[in-house]
């Protein structure tokens, strides 16, 4: 294989998503080396369904049918939190576990971030709210309006944080804050 074509960078497709038992969001972004392009976001409205046996098997079919649909090389989800409700935490355990499923039966790959990386990766803040989160990323995708699904945004983060950690050792840099993240990050600061 030559040099240049060693060069052309690869388009891969990623999804991400941010699991939930009642509200599951998802985001499909194509990249190109360094570029990004939103394809799809939008959530599953699970709270309709009565038992969690058949929210589960409701999200193994929607993942599935979105891997389906856009055929992702890689799988990016947002590892849940520990709370104080022991019952929500194990719900939602299933939840990622199905979606994980969905994903492993099609042998895709599977990258888990923290809610606190997410953030930190798309705004420079980890302690970033949802609304901040969404709000950059109708800066760095473009977007008309401020999106209003904040599971959706949330699952597109962690797709756009793949994004920009995949192939690279999991470090801040040098020093945290904004000017750091500004150095490290020149393409993705408008002017």
């Amino acid at each position: 294989m030559s040099k240049e074509l060693e060069k052309v960078p690869k388009e891969k497709i990623i999804l991400g998503i941010d699991p939930g038992t009642n509200v599951m969001g998802y985001g499909v972004i194509l990249t190109e080396g360094k570029k990004y392009k939103l394809l799809q976001y939008g959530v599953i409205h699970l709270k309709k369904y009565g038992s969690h046996e058949l929210k589960l098997k409701k999200i193994f079919e929607r993942i599935t049918g979105i891997i389906e649909e856009f055929l992702p090389d890689s799988v990016a989800l947002e590892a849940p939190f520990f709370g104080v409700n022991v019952q929500s935490m194990l719900k939602l355990g299933r939840a990622q576990g199905v979606a994980m499923a969905a994903a492993l039966a099609r042998d895709i790959p599977i990258t888990e971030y923290s809610p606190k990386k997410v953030k930190q990766s798309v705004t420079g803040n980890g302690n970033a709210s949802k609304e901040q989160v969404a709000a950059m990323l109708q800066t760095l995708f473009t977007l008309n309006e401020l999106p209003k699904m904040l599971d959706a945004t949330d699952a597109l983060a962690v797709a756009l944080c793949h994004h920009f950690h995949e192939g690279r050792i999991q470090s801040r840099g040098r020093s945290a804050g904004w000017k750091s993240f500004i150095e490290e990050n020149p393409g993705r600061v408008k002017k």
